[in-house]
């Protein structure tokens, strides 16, 4: 997806697309064991009265909180919503900064984006583990990347992936392994090493336009982009299995895609373009199935082209006239939220409000309505590193009115920014803005139903001593999220995020100075909420 940079102007007629990228390595980190036991916390309606078993240093007893379906709330403040940023690996555009780093180096630069990441109120990160058709993580069917060292193939003499994902989990960021599917190998890298796919069966590859891509009309091809997926959702505890927006190539000099062979072979009487749809469509439903067959809790998502199809091609286009993914680099995102073969899906919107040919304002709407009523998530792709460049991008106030205008649609349940890099230059002061109008609290990750999980029990035994509140950890709980309250709590005190003061993942304590009645909930690694536990200070 992140292919990004290629975004703003891509979508005029010729699009280009000049970025790609994705993936930083974690190993299998120990499943969360799901809370066997029945919940210590007790369900509090209206005047219930009910307690649970946690006491402070009023000596008065914590009742347990839920929110009333019918609580109104601010959409200013949202409790439950996905911020993200992209990490790069390809070309070296986030991380690392270059090969051939230390160690010890590459951690120091990573920490950074993260601690980063943190500040801003984040809660998700998408880290390119497979920049093209290599590793960032120790694989068994693929060479490490070159983007570690600097020589294809070479080991870098660590497995990167596991402190990526546990450094991750350790400031409450979701881990979203990305993926690049069909690039089979980078235009500056020179020959693959020997051990490469693309050496072992020169058969699976297309040369396009001076790079190698594995043809996706292929069934072996696509049982090896599944292999490899499916290896790093078993090995290592990621969260998220994130593909871009490279399917087939984006229009270039105009070169036709030299896939005429499987084409005869595997056709069927369909049209070229129905048959190329088709295997992409195979691909994404194939990889949907093995991620959740492995570990039903993954989530599985696709961030395409901003443009699915113009109304000049479709009635049910949006108001663009720019290039259509599903006619152009055969990516039909319309039919991966229709049939369910997506957990989310993160259009990459890197247009302003206004542009001719694809109007922000447009296109978020018509998104929006894409999935209602589908349980598909989505999650707007945001230009971060068009701030402060040409245009409408010049004027601080573009991307937060971006957010703002998303908070008319429920559908939008976040936003993810390219990339880390832009994260850390902060053009324009954007962060500024957005950490007053839109992040001035935390938020929970959006709960995807189908990915199931359960709330762990309600912490026990809170505690005040020194300035300081702590309790007992709840069996199945990553995270804790503790709310303030002036007053007493009433039954909606939890309902968005007005009282909500912190996500804890790093421990079971928490600064409690100011005064009021504080609620701990405990969270499961999707953010399945538990009954709050309360205390007053």
């Amino acid at each position: 997806m992140r292919k990004a940079l290629l975004a703003s102007a891509v979508v005029a007629m010729a699009a280009t697309a000049t970025a790609y990228a994705f993936g930083p390595d974690a190993e299998a980190g120990q499943r969360d064991k799901r809370a066997g036991e029945a919940r210590t916390a007790v369900k509090s309606g209206p005047g219930s009265g009910t307690e649970s078993v946690a006491t402070g240093e009023t000596g008065r007893q914590a009742h347990a909180v839920t929110a009333a379906p019918d609580c109104k709330v601010d959409k200013a403040r949202p409790k439950r919503q996905l911020r993200g940023v992209w990490i790069a690996t390809v070309n070296n555009l986030d991380w690392p900064s270059k090969t051939g780093l230390s160690q010890q180096r590459q951690k120091a630069e990573y920490t950074r984006i993260l601690d980063n990441a943190a500040k801003r109120r984040f809660n998700a990160v998408f880290v390119q583990v497979r920049p093209a058709s290599d590793a960032i993580y120790k694989s068994p069917h693929e060479p490490w990347s070159r983007f570690l060292t600097g020589t294809p193939g070479k080991d870098p003499g660590w497995d990167p992936l596991p402190f990526l994902i546990s450094e991750a989990h350790k400031r409450g960021l979701e881990f979203h392994a990305w993926f690049n599917p069909y690039r089979a190998a980078d235009d500056k890298g020179g020959r693959p090493p020997a051990a490469h796919p693309a050496r072992r069966h020169p058969d699976w590859v297309v040369r396009h336009e001076g790079r190698l891509y594995y043809n996706p009309g292929l069934p072996k091809v696509r049982e090896h982009v599944v292999k490899v997926v499916t290896d790093v959702t078993t090995r290592y505890d990621v969260d998220g299995v994130h593909f871009d927006d490279y399917f087939y190539p984006y229009p270039g000099r105009g070169t036709r895609f030299a896939d005429e062979a499987a084409f005869r072979k595997y056709g069927k009487g369909k049209s070229l373009a129905a048959w190329r749809r088709d295997n992409v469509n195979k691909l994404v439903a194939e990889v949907d199935a093995a991620v959740h067959e492995a570990r039903p809790e993954v989530k599985f998502g696709i961030s395409p082209f901003g443009i699915w199809r113009n109304k000049a091609q479709d009635a049910s286009g949006s108001r663009t006239s720019g290039m259509s993914a599903y006619d152009q680099i055969f990516a039909d995102s319309r039919h991966w939220i229709k049939n369910g073969t997506v957990d989310y899906i993160i259009p990459q919107l890197y247009w302003p409000r206004g542009q001719a040919n694809a109007d922000y304002s447009a296109l978020a709407p018509w998104w929006a309505e894409e999935v209602k009523g589908t349980g598909v998530h989505l999650y707007i792709g945001q230009a971060l590193y068009q701030v402060g460049t040409t245009g409408a991008w010049r004027k601080p106030g573009e991307l937060p009115a971006h957010l703002t205008l998303g908070r008319a649609h429920k559908q939008i349940r976040g936003d993810v920014y390219f990339s880390a890099k832009s994260l850390l230059a902060d053009p324009l002061g954007v962060f500024g803005r957005l950490g007053s109008e839109h992040y001035t609290r935390p938020a929970l990750l959006p709960l995807i139903k189908d990915r199931g999980g359960e709330a762990p029990p309600a912490p026990a035994d809170l505690r005040v001593s020194g300035g300081e509140l702590t309790w007992k950890p709840s069996q199945g709980a990553r995270a804790y999220a503790v709310y303030r309250v002036a007053g007493e709590p009433g039954r909606c005190a939890t309902a968005d995020a007005t009282n909500l003061v912190a996500v804890v993942s790093d421990g079971n304590a928490i600064a409690a100075k100011t005064p009021g009645t504080y609620l701990v909930t405990a969270l499961d690694r999707l953010h399945n909420e538990s009954e709050a536990a309360r205390i007053k200070v």
